[in-house]
């Protein structure tokens, strides 16, 4: 009777395990394999941080934060964030490397995403009145494509038009008057 039962379980597993996981979990998943990897990197590079992990818009966030005021998590940040978007790319492989799966997950250390999305909000909101008294385009310098995408969102809510132009490290914005 003992082996029956076993037999029945055993033929239960594989239709319990055909369900397909939700969005929301294949989501979370991302985010514990990619905090799991800046947990290992963290402890290599004995850097006092701990790790955040949100599902928002459509992909998992990860924050890497530190009480201490003496922190040097700025190290990971790197000039203009270049480690950070690096450190990010690594952790979408991480992720990659264990679903099989393209990974779109967005990492922040030490408030440094929303830092420069607040900057980025100010300078586009300048160069949208600058577009609007002068009617003449405004070129933003290179940035990435997070960068991008918020001069892009208030160029689209002010009612002008933008545009990605060039290519590597030197694609940018252009924002103009919409054409009537």
């Amino acid at each position: 009777m003992t082996e029956e039962r076993i037999e029945d379980t055993a033929e239960q597993a594989p239709e319990e395990s055909s369900t397909k996981p939700s969005r929301a979990e294949i989501l979370e998943e991302e985010g514990e394999i990619a905090a799991d990897y800046l947990e290992e990197l963290l402890d290599l590079a004995d850097i006092d941080g701990d790790i955040d992990i949100d599902v928002a818009d459509g992909r998992a966030q990860l924050s890497i934060v530190c009480e201490d005021e003496d922190s040097n998590l700025g190290t990971l940040v790197g000039k203009e964030g270049r480690t950070l978007g690096a450190l990010q790319e690594l952790s979408r492989l991480a992720v990659q490397t264990q679903t099989g799966q393209r990974s779109w997950l967005m990492l922040d250390i030490d408030g440094f995403r929303d830092n420069r999305r607040e900057e980025l909000i100010k300078k586009a909101k300048r160069a949208i009145e600058q577009v609007k008294v002068g009617g003449e385009e405004f070129a933003f310098k290179p940035m990435n494509s997070f960068e991008r995408k918020i001069i892009h969102d208030q160029a689209a809510r002010a009612g002008l038009v933008s545009e990605s132009e060039g290519e590597g490290d030197g694609r940018h914005v252009v924002i103009r008057l919409a054409d009537d």
